[in-house]
């Protein structure tokens, strides 16, 4: 049998993940020799013996890898023989240019956790405990190549038998980079407001856990950041936290020890279950159970809850206490990046929590809790964070470096090389300095960690966004792409599908190429261009965002564009004071066109007796969901017309109907009802009259407006009923998170066609 020796490249996420154990033991039980080491582009491999072995070992790279691992391309070639005589690992490279992927932060592993839990071992409730398939990645990593030196385990040296643990190529912690134990790694420690430390390791651990089961609120550093945590069956304690954050309304996620006690307060789905129990460990949405012992505050006027389980060994810790279900809200103020460094919280939650259990181990980079939701039989994304970023989405065409700054909400940021796209962790609205900082940084570790040096930067047509001033400031080619166009063409991007496609996109705002607030789009294109086919009537928004904050404000302007001056009398204008609304709106003062979807719910939640001043975002439209809690049979008549070379969808003909129904002494369900119907069934006609003109028979959903269950569920029913092909986002939100995605493929495209 003829002996080769082999040069092999292997892409993917091969990086702090257990790859090059796995290929060093791979290759000594096929008694090749050689080497493997991380390079920049990923594992560069030379291995030398029987071809037949050769061939058995390529095979084995990507069917036996590790379970972290993602396999990409394999790349080898024939070289002259070397004859070494055995199989090792030679260091990282650090030189040249970056293509290789790193790991998300994935939660402990089972074989962790069953060292963690006997008594017997050495790292018996050791709260870093991690190996090659576990732990923290993304959050720690500085540079590439991920070796210990470029992560913020740089400080902690191993002892003696944790290095014997990671030179052991038979051993699960062979080079894993954040390997420690008791005596060489992070320690806890309790701190308290006035930055005063009152108790170190296992005594940190127990006085925080006592300090729970009393009613206090504990900031714990996690593995993206800091949670502020306390007893979820507790009213004062979830009321002081709402009190001290200034979150008044919004739902808060949970944390439970494991599935048993899960099911005890949700109905849980098996797709559900499934995605709790993921290494990803998102927050899941989930139907709330009667008699599911927890206190209204929780999550006040919802029907689900926002469940997750333990991910990092920490909190297996603190649910083993009385409390076995934790409120963990992200440890910042309303609207402000979560905290990651310790005297940052010391500073920023002193105000709120009572004290504050954290550790020495760095976070490089702020990483939120994902968050998902069973919807139209898929669980998808509605923040995608820890656990997913930067895992790449796959792209059906490579070309040019591109990078996408995204939106003002919600913001994220992508890169674009070759055939991938590195969407960066949430950052949120870049509406403060705290958020813009955090922006910036996600931005430096996209470009230590890839060498950004893209041909366009592409960001929002609204020119005072923070992200849209960011590109202007670069030495940088730089193109401004429309809101809804970038919505359509990230989700055509996300199902790998070219286009043209009819785009539904459904939001809040975005700066329409008119000057107006667009939100309630059909769009003929794809990543090429696009063609405003039909929109909801744009009316006035008196205020601007003071309307946003007032629905009430919302339903008046739109009552009088229905009905003029001789307005109904309805029971939610005696609340308030209408003549300046009025007035404002009957002048054309700061008063914005809009053809918003997320405010014609607003307009129509707050006719009908709902939320007139609303205390989180979309509080009105996601309480007027609740209200119906199911579609009926009825709807409210629909009118669609031409102007403007495009379909008009009547929104004062809605509008007339609701408050008919209003004054009829209708329930606010079934107006509900009849409103989510309508939606469905106008746009359902919208969708067949633009297949009949332009032979288009593919429709794209995308924009936070679906994040409603019964809009999106509702809809694809209707569509594929009516033959089209829709395509719906999974990987992505269909929010402003997956907008950076869209901006990016549509200024690759810009660049091809010059």
């Amino acid at each position: 049998m003829p002996t080769e020796r082999w040069k092999i490249s292997v892409g993917g996420i091969v990086q702090g993940v257990g790859f090059r154990p796995f290929v060093y033991r791979l290759a000594r039980a096929r008694g090749l020799t050689g080497f493997v080491a991380n390079t920049p582009e990923g594992v560069a491999i030379e291995s030398e013996g029987q071809v037949a072995q050769l061939q058995d070992f390529l095979v084995a790279l990507r069917g036996e890898a590790p379970p972290l691992a993602q396999v990409g391309e394999i790349v080898f070639d024939s070289i002259p023989l070397w004859h070494d005589g055995e199989f090792i690992l030679h260091h990282s490279a650090v030189a040249g240019p970056v293509s290789t992927l790193i790991s998300p932060d994935v939660a402990v592993c089972e074989a962790c956790l069953a060292e963690f839990f006997d008594p017997a071992d050495r790292r018996f409730r050791y709260p870093f405990i991690n190996c090659t398939n576990c732990g923290p990645r993304y959050t720690i990593v500085r540079r590439i190549p991920y070796d210990r030196p470029q992560t913020t385990m740089c400080g902690f040296t191993m002892c003696a038998s944790c290095q014997r643990e990671y030179d052991d190529p038979g051993n699960r912690r062979f080079h894993a980079q954040p390997n420690c134990c008791p005596d060489c790694g992070p320690q806890l420690s309790l701190v308290e407001p006035d930055g005063r430390q009152s108790a170190q390791q296992d005594g940190a651990l127990h006085a925080a856990v006592r300090r729970l089961a009393a009613g206090e609120i504990v900031a714990v550093k996690g593995v993206g950041g800091f949670h502020l945590a306390v007893d979820a069956a507790n009213s004062q304690a979830v009321n002081r936290l709402r009190r001290r954050k200034g979150r008044e309304a919004k739902p808060l996620a949970v944390m439970v020890s494991d599935l048993a006690v899960a099911r005890k307060i949700c109905r849980l789905d098996p797709m559900e279950e499934q995605a709790l129990a993921s290494r990803e460990r998102p927050i899941v949405l989930a139907a709330k159970k009667d008699g599911h012992g927890l206190v209204e505050e929780v999550a006040p006027g919802y029907d689900q809850f926002g469940l997750m389980l333990p991910y990092a060994p920490l909190h297996y810790l603190l649910l083993q206490g009385a409390v076995r279900v934790l409120v963990m809200t992200s440890g910042n103020l309303s609207e402000e990046p979560i905290c990651i460094e310790n005297d940052e919280a010391v500073q920023r939650l002193a105000g709120i929590a009572d004290c504050f259990l954290m550790h020495d181990r760095g976070i490089h980079l702020p990483c939120d809790d994902s968050l998902v939701a069973l919807q139209a039989g898929m669980i998808r994304q509605v923040r995608r964070s820890r656990g997913f970023a930067p895992k790449p989405i796959a792209l059906s065409e490579t070309g040019e470096m591109v990078l996408g700054v995204g939106a003002e909400l919600k913001n994220t940021v992508c890169l674009l090389k070759e055939k991938q796209a590195f969407l960066s962790q949430h950052i949120g609205d870049l509406k403060n300095l705290e958020a813009y900082r955090v922006f910036q940084q996600s931005l430096g570790q996209l470009a230590s960690l890839f060498e950004i040096n893209p041909a366009l930067i592409v960001h929002d047509l609204h020119p005072q966004y923070l992200s849209s001033r960011w590109a202007g400031e670069q030495n940088v080619p730089t193109l401004a792409v429309q809101h809804h166009h970038a919505h359509l063409a990230a989700c055509l991007a996300e199902n790998r599908h070219a286009g043209p496609a009819i785009g539904i996109i459904l939001d809040g705002a975005g700066y329409g190429e008119d000057q107006t607030i667009w939100g309630g789009e059909v769009l003929l294109g794809d990543a090429r261009g696009y063609q405003r086919f039909s929109a909801l009537e744009a009316l006035p928004l008196p205020g601007g965002d003071a309307a946003v904050q007032a629905p009430w404000r919302t339903a008046l302007s739109y009552l009088h564009a229905a009905h003029g001056k001789e307005l109904p009398d309805l029971p939610f204008m005696a609340k308030h004071e209408c003549g300046p609304i009025l007035a404002m709106v009957q002048k054309g003062v700061n008063s914005p066109l809009t053809s918003s979807c997320g405010r014609l719910f607003d307009a129509v939640a707050a006719m009908s007796g709902g939320r007139q001043i609303i205390q989180y975002e979309a509080q009105a439209a996601i309480e007027m969901m609740q209200a119906a809690g199911s579609l009926g049979d009825d709807l409210f008549p629909c009118e669609v017309y031409p102007e403007d070379d495009m379909l008009k969808i009547s929104v004062r003909s809605l509008i007339r109907e609701a408050a008919k129904a209003v004054q009829g002494g209708m329930a606010r369900s079934e107006i509900s009802r009849r409103f989510h119907l309508w939606l469905i069934a106008v746009f359902s006609e919208v969708a067949v009259e633009a297949r009949i003109r332009e032979k288009i028979n593919t429709v794209v959903l995308s924009g936070g407006v679906f994040q409603n269950r019964l809009l999106l569920e509702g809809l694809v029913a209707s569509l594929v009923r009516a033959g089209f092909q829709v395509l719906v986002h999974k990987e992505l939100p269909c929010n402003d998170g997956g907008i950076s995605l869209g901006q990016a493929v549509i200024g690759r495209q810009a660049l091809r066609q010059g």
